[in-house]
């Protein structure tokens, strides 16, 4: 046996043994790494029902804000956001269970996707103190943030819709007196939200209104477009339509030969998905509210871009229908403003009502141009009622208003007149 080598081994090993405890020991008194701290969002989603022409874009948009806002670092190195999307497929009660699951995860906001979802939700958001949005649908009502603490429209409600699609005809009426106009109108809630400021709109601006309902699933309305444009005889038609219905109506219109720049869609009916299924030579000339801008010329989507590219990814094929895209990315944007302010001003972790606080101080916010100056307050949960209007021309949509709103007193009186059922 060679009693040096033996030592000189067992030496060695000793050594190895001293050093590794000394890098235990130096490891152990460093600060360990932490993944930052989440900050949950529960984003309802519908990219299998009926309205999955609008949920995949609106949804996609959300994301890839979320994930640029937090490759900036906006809420410091320590937090991060995290969407939690589920499906709902446009049921209601699948919605409920999607909150449920969106408060097990501790959810501080819940995007909201639908009218009967938002109705069905907003008393558990109150009983929850869990801030939800309904961005340009929902209860019009809920823009009085006295009576609906937890809910916010954060764009322009059915009912302010409705009134600048109003204004917006009126003021580009020719003809002499009056004209007629036809309300085709999806028949469920949301389709029926804007009926009582139509009516009032008529008797105070003196047109003559009447009303078309589209039966669900909207997809077979020749029976309504011949009636508009054959009896009736009206000289504007003011739609609010969802998933291919929108669409569908265009095509119809065309078929009668109405003309399509008598035709003013509320905002979930001008999308370029829409126009798709219509054909863009059938749709020339057809208006269309908007609560964003529309296409890509904004600095937050190049920004997008550039993170993509970056990434040496592909863009998302969901930028195409940059209408609903965009309004994503607006959904997202007011989500991660109310979280960053919360967090600004209050200790970790920050609570729902703070965040509700939070999205009511936000001002003058416009999203690098994308949206008109947007400012919220306990008063105006909706932030203005700003729209603008687009047209169809040589295949993309064209602005041709600046952001406006109309009849902005008559929409306050129905918000301020609305009294909560119990």
């Amino acid at each position: 046996m060679n009693t040096i080598g033996t030592v000189s081994l067992r030496a060695a090993r000793a050594v190895m043994i001293v050093a590794a405890g000394l890098v235990a020991a130096l490891f152990a008194a460093q600060p360990a790494w932490a993944a930052p701290k989440e900050l949950v969002i529960g984003l309802q989603c519908d990219r299998t029902g009926p309205t999955q022409t609008v949920g995949p874009f609106v949804c996609d948009g959300f994301h890839d804000y979320i994930k640029l806002f937090n490759k900036k670092q906006s809420l410091g190195p320590d937090y991060a956001i995290r969407v939690m999307e589920i499906d709902h497929g446009y049921q209601v009660p699948r919605g409920q269970e999607a909150y449920e699951r969106f408060k097990e995860a501790g959810a501080l906001t819940v995007s909201i996707y639908g009218t009967p979802h938002t109705y069905a939700l907003t008393p558990k958001l109150a009983e929850d103190k869990t801030l939800g949005t309904s961005p340009g649908f929902g209860n019009a009502a809920a823009a009085d943030g006295n009576k609906f603490p937890f809910i916010f429209p954060i764009a322009a409600t059915y009912w302010s819709q409705a009134a600048s699609a109003v204004k917006f005809v009126l003021d580009n009426w020719k003809g002499p007196g009056k004209p007629k106009v036809a309300y085709l109108y999806y028949d469920n809630p949301a389709g029926r939200e804007p009926l009582d400021v139509l009516r009032d709109l008529a008797k105070q601006a003196g047109f003559e209104l009447r009303e078309f309902a589209v039966p669900p699933p909207g997809l077979e309305m020749r029976p309504q477009v011949l009636d508009i444009a054959r009896n009736y005889r009206a000289d504007w038609v003011i739609t609010h339509l969802f998933g291919r219905a929108p669409g569908v109506s265009i095509k119809e219109f065309a078929r009668v030969g109405f003309s399509r720049d008598r035709m003013v869609g509320m905002i979930w009916g001008t999308s370029e998905s829409d126009i798709n299924v219509a054909g863009w030579d059938e749709a020339e000339g057809y208006y269309g509210l908007q609560v964003a801008g529309v296409g890509q010329d904004f600095p937050v989507i190049q920004e997008i871009l550039k993170m993509y590219a970056d990434e040496r990814k592909e863009r998302p094929s969901s930028m195409a229908i940059s209408v609903y895209y965009n309004r994503g990315v607006l959904i997202a944007a007011l989500h991660a403003r109310a979280i960053q302010l919360a967090l600004e001003k209050n200790k970790y972790p920050v609570t729902g009502e703070q965040v509700r606080d939070a999205m009511e101080s936000i001002k003058n916010f416009d999203l690098g141009g994308m949206l008109p100056p947007l400012n919220l307050s306990r008063a105006d949960h909706e932030g203005g009622g700003w729209v603008k209007i687009y047209q169809v021309k040589g295949n993309k949509w064209v602005p041709v208003t600046d952001w406006f709103h109309g009849y902005r007193e008559l929409v306050q009186k129905h918000v301020a007149n609305y009294k909560p059922e119990g």
